[in-house]
């Protein structure tokens, strides 16, 4: 059974006292590799009465060690932003950096609707919002994006992954919340949406949600989810989806790739927790950021061969 390899020096980000913004929790980091540089955004919590998350930045040259801005990346500024800015996911398509993030209708307290919102950069200073991108009422989390691609009909289409935890019943052919795929004629505008991908397994039991934009590799396109059990215990797998079909699932993991082990992750704002929502590929090893326990950014790798070999083997036959 595969596994993903903690790095020894995890946690890779905690919360920094000294910056009021993100003196309490920073966690579910995003990441993205120019070649360059290694870019984080990551959700930042500075007081737990309102629980407001904003977005900071970090950067690293090796993928472990990693500087951060003492200012805010992203903070509430529109007015569908103003209850907080979580969880952001970092994607390129044609030669664009974009964000998606999730924002609420009110307080975290006051169990708030959630919708999913995008925004694009070109510096990671600067943030040109371009809205909410779901669906009203789906309650839609854990949205990334795929690069441009040619759709049925030959004309270049959208992609996107995403958890309407809303759409479950027969109505939907599924009766717990799952990934779904979706297709459209821009970034912003996502009209035909399918389910993809359904819990199976007792560690997902509960509920599924994708984790880091769709990573195009030789065999697949390679998607990191979490998943979460009865007992509410969030752990990491993989999937792998046909380059040219995506619509088509070549291999999924019916184990966890990663589970809550450590101190890190079993204990903190909210207990055994594995939350996948970055990757990157550095010397063809796979990279995989996630938030502990709702605290802390850590990181385990893989080989990416022993990966995509494992999601292609009868152990992930679908």
């Amino acid at each position: 059974m595969l596994q993903l390899e903690r790095a020894k020096v995890n946690p890779i980000l905690v919360p920094d006292e000294s910056n009021w913004w993100e003196s309490k929790a920073v966690f579910n980091c995003s990441v993205l590799n120019d070649g360059k540089t290694i870019h984080m955004l990551y959700r930042a919590i500075g007081e737990y009465e309102d629980y407001v998350s904003r977005i900071g930045y970090a950067s690293s040259n090796d993928g472990l060690s990693f500087s951060r801005r003492k200012e805010v990346a992203i903070y509430p500024e529109l007015g569908y932003e103003r209850y907080g800015i979580e969880d952001p996911r970092l994607m390129t398509i044609e030669e664009k950096t974009y964000v998606t993030y999730v924002v609420l209708s009110n307080y975290v307290k006051n169990n708030p609707s959630i919708s999913t919102a995008l925004a694009m950069t070109d510096d990671f200073s600067h943030y040109e919002r371009l809205g909410i991108i779901t669906i009203p009422g789906s309650e839609d989390k854990d949205v990334v994006l795929f690069p441009k691609f040619n759709g049925e009909s030959g004309f270049q289409r959208y992609m996107m992954l995403h958890r309407p935890s809303n759409w479950v019943g027969p109505q939907y052919n599924t009766e717990r919340p799952s990934i779904w795929i979706a297709e459209g004629d821009s970034v912003t505008n996502f009209e035909k949406h399918l389910p993809l991908v359904k819990p199976e397994q007792s560690w997902e039991a509960l509920k599924i949600g994708v984790g880091v934009s769709p990573i195009k590799t030789k065999k697949g396109w390679l998607v990191i989810y979490h998943g979460v059990s009865t007992d509410h215990v969030y752990s990491a797998g993989a999937f792998l989806l046909d380059l040219k079909e995506p619509h088509k699932i070549l291999g999924r993991t019916k184990r966890p790739l990663l589970s809550p082990e450590e101190d890190y992750e079993i204990k903190g704002d909210v207990n055994n927790v594995v939350f996948p929502t970055g990757a990157c590929i550095l010397d063809n090893k796979l990279f995989v950021y996630y938030g502990a326990a709702d605290k802390v950014c850590c990181v385990a790798t893989v080989d990416l061969q022993d990966i995509l070999d494992y999601l292609l083997s009868p152990a992930c036959s679908i």
